[in-house]
């Protein structure tokens, strides 16, 4: 069967994201500093046992990373002395400001033009695990549909995310390829569900998942020729 929807993760597919991350990190630290002053510098060790004490309360939120966020602040400030109505308002509007941070993304320089070249002929979708929003980002009109893990309330490997895709689409999985970086949420989770599988690998990894990708590319710029051949090749 021909190719009809290509599904693409975002982070580490589209642009770096560690950079993004730390830079919001950091807007997230100045913002509190500034309008949380009794919070003062906390230590990594306190958030993380925070997280922990969250996620072992309410398991779902490792797909809801928003509001997974949005909780940290809120105890952390609670933790600091603020009273609870002060603690939501600081806590929603640091969220805010680190999802603003979260989207300052540096596109890899073949996406805006491999997305136009490949919308012309298929069906685009985002699979994601992770918060970013394609409005933001200025690539929604290349996509049909963009699925994120805390929406669906599951993410990647968990066939859902796929299946969800393929139905919103009305296209088989065998008529489906999903592209990622990640050889278990991506690859491994993609290839359960039916699709075919293709690795983002930029830095010429060795593979070291289980389920063999059908193929990988170093550069997106490499879909179109791939995708060609894979036609010709029925």
């Amino acid at each position: 069967m021909s190719i009809r929807l290509i599904t693409f993760d975002l982070d580490d597919t589209l642009w770096d994201v560690a950079p993004v991350m730390h830079s919001a990190e950091a807007a997230l630290r100045d913002w509190l500093a500034a309008e949380a002053p009794r919070l003062g510098p906390v230590p990594i060790e306190h958030l993380w046992a925070i997280r922990a004490r969250l996620m072992e309360a309410d398991p779902g939120l490792k797909h809801r990373l928003s509001e997974l966020r949005r909780r940290i602040l809120l105890h952390a400030l609670l933790d600091a002395g603020y009273a609870q109505a002060e603690a939501d308002e600081l806590a929603e509007l640091g969220f805010q400001v680190f999802l603003a941070a979260r989207h300052q993304v540096q596109l890899f320089p073949e996406v805006h033009p491999t997305l136009e070249r490949l919308a012309l002929r298929y069906t685009l979708g985002v699979i994601t695990n992770g918060n970013a929003d394609v409005r933001r980002l200025g690539l929604a009109d290349y996509f049909r549909f963009a699925l994120c893990a805390e929406e669906l309330g599951i993410g990647k490997p968990d066939p859902h995310p796929f299946q969800t895709a393929l139905r919103h689409a009305g296209i088989a999985a065998e008529q489906a390829v999903h592209i990622g970086d990640h050889p278990g949420d991506d690859i491994a989770g993609a290839k359960a569900a039916g699709l075919r599988a293709i690795w983002f690998n930029p830095q010429g990894r060795d593979w070291d998942g289980d389920a063999e990708p059908d193929a990988q590319v170093q550069s997106l710029a490499e879909l179109p020729a791939l995708l060609e051949r894979w036609e010709h090749a029925r």
